[in-house]
């Protein structure tokens, strides 16, 4: 089957697609034929050489949507279902860009009805990294949260949710991006690199890594998440730091395909790349412009 690896970092040019063998389903896994994979900066990250590696090819892709074609001992999936999921991990041989892929049985839920599969993918990853860093934040109905780039895969979400669960949100990214924000849930909208008028948030969601400059938007005793661990800012003013780790959960990831289904969740998708085309979906990663998802079909 094919696969998008890399045998050494660098930019696009360093994805290459290989041969390898159909992988086998173990105890508690499912196989999965890949409809769909969405690309993520984490892949570009990986690709890059920011995790490192033991000198081994290492897969790509943490998303997937298609189908159940094989199950292992212990699994409660069925051959023939429809699902999305995560395959998280930094250093693994086969990831998700690839023909046909092998997860924790965990790691899978059913994908929504209401979605082709190209949209099913670009769901996965970005959708529990909002729940699970709104989660993190832990803030209550009626309180306050600042979302920094917020049109983006994560930060849309996040504004979806907050909204969804009675927080008020405020949104920050490109000033064309203010009537989409506003139309998922934003109850105020700053442009990026407005200062808010005090430092009254009770937490702030950093999908785009500002560091200090959010870190100054938050009250006295508040709450700031970040989405990569080790570029947190050092805590002040008795403000709780942390950053997210997402990790794969078949319940979250079940309730968020219900939630896509009602529209709660939205997914976007900006462009699709056959998977031979996986350098060239890389390279338009790295431009600017992009809203919504690449997905690479294979």
């Amino acid at each position: 089957m094919r696969a998008a690896t890399v045998s050494r970092f660098g930019g696009p040019e360093a994805v290459e697609i290989t041969e390898l063998p159909v992988p086998v389903a173990g105890p508690g896994q499912v196989r999965i034929k890949v409809a769909a994979a969405a690309l993520n900066p984490v892949d570009a990250a990986m690709r890059a050489g920011v995790f490192g590696s033991d000198g081994e090819r290492i897969g790509l892709g943490w998303d997937v949507a298609g189908t159940i074609d094989a199950v292992g001992d212990g699994t409660d999936r069925s051959v023939g279902e429809r699902v999305i999921g995560l395959a998280t991990g930094h250093r693994t041989p086969l990831g998700t860009h690839a023909e046909y892929a092998v997860l924790d049985a965990h790691a899978v839920a059913a994908a929504p009805a209401t979605l082709d599969d190209t949209h099913a993918a670009a769901l996965p990853l970005n959708t529990l990294s909002a729940l699970q860093a709104l989660q993190m934040l832990a803030l209550s109905p009626g309180q306050s949260l600042l979302v920094t780039g917020a049109a983006g895969g994560v930060g849309a979400h996040a504004v979806e949710l907050a909204h969804h669960s009675g927080v008020k949100v405020t949104a920050s990214a490109s000033a064309g991006d203010q009537a989409f924000l506003l139309s998922r849930g934003a109850d105020h909208f700053l442009t990026r690199g407005q200062a808010p008028v005090a430092a009254g948030f009770d937490g702030v969601l950093d999908a785009a890594s500002v560091g200090r400059d959010a870190l100054a938007a938050v009250r006295d005793g508040g709450t700031y998440i970040g989405l990569w661990p080790g570029q947190e800012p050092e805590t002040e003013r008795g403000i709780r730091i942390d950053a997210l780790d997402v990790r794969a959960d078949s319940a979250q990831l079940a309730e968020l395909s219900h939630l896509a289904e009602s529209g709660v969740v939205m997914a976007r998708v900006a462009q699709t790349y056959p998977l031979d085309a996986a350098a060239a979906a890389h390279a338009r990663l790295a431009e600017d412009g992009l809203r919504g998802r690449i997905v690479l079909v294979p």
